[in-house]
């Protein structure tokens, strides 16, 4: 950070000569590595459409700090690990984030203030986050020059713990606290939809009026891709299977057990129990049933899957509208949803997106989505620029810190604005190759 004056830090002699570190540095950043994220931002126009769908109600005449600006510094923090509101009463003094926002570096009118941010938070309207929330699918769909054959939208749910006395939070037996129950869908490892829920309601909730308008819109671009709904037992509602049923949409989904499907599955199971017996190792079988419980409209094909090793048997059946081997369903589709998870896990934990201490549940939903927009971001730059890689699989806590993390010294003249980045850096190279990918598209675009 820059110009902050303190007094010197005394450390352990090395030798004769004693050791200190001070804050004088002066326009030194720790965190040179984010201008490739700003080089992402300007290939993809992320913040820039965003900026586009919040109204800006703050007379512009009187307007200090854009709102687009607002929303660069807070994207860009919290891509860099700064979850905290709070942080930016530093970070605004930057140069480098002030080089970040585009607003231009000047020590003498720093970027916005906490409170200031905290208003943007605030005053952004329920009928918004959906437009917010358009920007991401229309992102994703950018980011295909061509037509995909097959799309899987994975939906789940997960745990968002809150410790105050937050609008719409409430107390979920299965997590055993007080919570939000946030949604999110995922084709792989883009981001389509972060929404926040309260934790009294069905995980299902709103999941169907969801995968309709995806559905919808992926198809007014790709006629004819194939698309795939795929969740756990949590999102097995048959009136939502029937609903795919009739759009053309395929469904590989969770069911979870009862005394009926257990029945059906008899045969599997103590084949699988009797060759355990026999062999001494963990076995695996797979079958289809003809299945319709009591509410359902009609029967519905559904595979058991009957394991059983040292532990005892493991039960497990998922119900599809997929042509294909119950095995290679099971292992090469249905399991693969695990990845969403991991996606989910770099959101809550790596991009802060279970920082929704507002007060207000809108402003808690609007904390997500900047945190969803950070992961586009980050994901894209993971994608595209480190594709072939050591850290093409990265996970986003390493990128920030092998790619974004770095020591450098801003000088400027009349003509030029230099970077001197840390001469011991590790991964130069990398960095440069990624730097080179990036700009070149960004300067035709």
């Amino acid at each position: 950070m820059t110009d902050c004056n303190a007094n010197p830090i005394v450390f352990s002699n090395f030798g004769r000569r004693r050791v200190m570190a001070d804050f004088d540095g002066g326009d030194i950043t720790s965190d040179a590595g984010a201008l490739l994220l700003r080089q992402v931002d300007r290939k993809l126009g992320l913040i820039d459409a965003l900026n586009v769908v919040i109204p800006d109600p703050r007379n512009q005449a009187l307007v200090t700090h854009q709102q687009v600006t607002l929303l660069r510094q807070r994207i860009f923090a919290i891509a860099m690990g700064y979850e905290d509101g709070n942080d930016h009463q530093t970070l605004r003094d930057d140069p480098l984030m002030q080089l970040l926002t585009e607003r231009g570096i000047d020590p003498d009118q720093p970027l916005a203030s906490p409170p200031t941010l905290c208003r943007l938070e605030n005053r952004v309207l329920r009928r918004t986050l959906a437009d917010i929330a358009a920007v991401f699918v229309e992102v994703f769909i950018r980011a295909h020059p061509t037509t995909p054959k097959q799309l899987i939208l994975d939906f789940d749910a997960t745990d968002d713990p809150v410790h105050g006395n937050q609008m719409n939070r409430f107390f979920h037996g299965y997590y055993d606290h007080y919570c939000f129950l946030p949604l999110y869908v995922f084709c792989g490892d883009h981001l389509l939809c972060a929404y926040l829920r309260p934790a009294n309601i069905d995980p299902a909730r709103h999941a169907w009026a969801i995968l309709s308008l995806l559905v919808e819109r992926l198809r007014e671009v790709w006629p004819d891709v194939k698309i795939i709904f795929r969740g756990d037992s949590g999102f097995c509602r048959w009136k939502m299977l029937r609903w795919c049923e009739k759009h053309g949409v395929f469904y590989i989904v969770g069911l979870a057990k009862n005394s009926r499907l257990k029945e059906m599955a008899t045969p599997w199971v103590e084949r699988a129990e009797q060759q355990f017996k026999t062999d001494a190792v963990k076995q695996r079988l797979f079958g289809s049933i003809d299945y319709a419980a009591y509410t359902w409209d009609k029967e519905r094909r559904v595979i058991a899957k009957a394991e059983h090793m040292e532990q005892g048997p493991n039960l497990r059946f998922i119900v599809t509208n997929l042509d294909g081997e119950a095995h290679n369903l099971y292992d090469d589709l249905y399991c693969q949803r695990g990845e969403a998870e991991n996606r989910i896990k770099e959101q809550q934990l790596g991009l802060f997106a279970d920082r929704t201490s507002c007060h207000d549940f809108v402003a808690n939903q609007f904390r997500v989505l900047l945190s969803a927009a950070a992961y586009v971001l980050l994901q894209h730059l993971r994608q595209v620029a480190l594709a072939g890689t050591e850290l093409a699989d990265a996970q986003i806590t390493t990128l920030r810190l092998k790619l974004l993390k770095i020591g450098g010294l801003l000088k400027r003249s009349a003509r030029r604005i230099v970077l001197h980045l840390a001469g011991g850096y590790p991964m130069q190279e990398l960095f440069r190759r990624v730097a080179t990918h990036l700009t070149p598209a960004i300067s035709t675009a």
